[in-house]
């Protein structure tokens, strides 16, 4: 006799929920594009059959998300905007920040991200991208004799030429949400510990080394590199059970 299915409880969907699912569809299939308005207020109550707080509640939440603005007293309809990567931004950091990732999980990613950006950039980096990555380590160095902060944004510089070259403008969106979130968790203990600044030489150590390996174009070299320096300067902080993923990221 066949198992009987078991099904799972279902949670009620609002009105005004189908009606940002359809905008955003229509926006998805280009038969909305940024520019365009949206009917007015009044022919999307008609449309939509819904009261006009349901419209407007629906209004609210996409203007929220960056999909549309809505200016009051204007006779036309809310304006559909240009995608930008706000949005994201913002949903990135409440998945690694409240949902409680672990350390070694942001900073896997970030290894992963890291050294993909770097495999790219070895290949598609111009001359004056190089130049504009060797400034940063000259930055890197004076900021050692300063303090962490001082540091921290000098590497920060580092790791936006590398994403920017690198041409994919996610890795470049995640990489800045998750780097944050890390350094927000950890900053102080490194800023703080004894052997801060031996931390800070050998993480510019390493990022001369991969910059050489750029500059060879030996992508994998300068991607290995860069997981080897992020597992050295972040590890201690990460309970040793948890060490076995990122340490199978450096061994290879």
């Amino acid at each position: 006799m066949a198992q009987e299915p078991k099904f799972q409880p279902v949670q009620p969907v609002r009105a005004y929920q189908r009606i940002v699912e359809q905008i955003e569809d229509a926006l998805i299939r280009g038969d909305l594009t940024p520019g365009q308005r949206l009917p007015s207020e009044r022919e999307l109550v008609s449309q939509f059959a819904v009261s006009r707080s349901t419209v407007r509640e629906a209004l609210r939440v996409l203007e929220s998300g960056g999909v549309v603005r809505s200016r009051p007293g204007d006779p036309n309809g809310p304006e559909i905007l240009p995608f930008t990567s706000a949005p994201l931004r913002k949903q990135l950091f409440r998945l690694a920040r409240v949902d409680q990732l672990t350390l070694s999980e942001l900073i896997g990613f970030r290894m992963i991200m890291d050294g993909a950006a770097i495999q790219l950039a070895s290949r598609l980096r111009t001359d004056e991208q190089l130049a504009e990555m060797e400034q940063t380590l000259v930055a890197m160095r004076a900021a050692i004799d300063v303090d962490f902060n001082a540091f921290s944004e000098a590497d920060l510089a580092f790791h936006e030429v590398i994403a920017r070259v690198s041409r994919n403008s996610l890795i470049e969106t995640c990489n800045e949400v998750v780097r944050g979130v890390v350094l927000g968790l950890i900053a102080d203990k490194i800023a703080n510990a004894t052997n801060s600044r031996a931390l800070m030489l050998e993480s510019l150590q390493h990022h001369t080394e991969v910059v050489e390996a750029i500059r060879a174009g030996d992508g994998h070299a300068a991607a290995r590199i860069a997981r080897q320096n992020l597992y050295d300067y972040y590890a201690a902080y990460v309970p040793l059970p948890d060490r076995e993923p990122l340490q199978a990221l450096i061994d290879d």
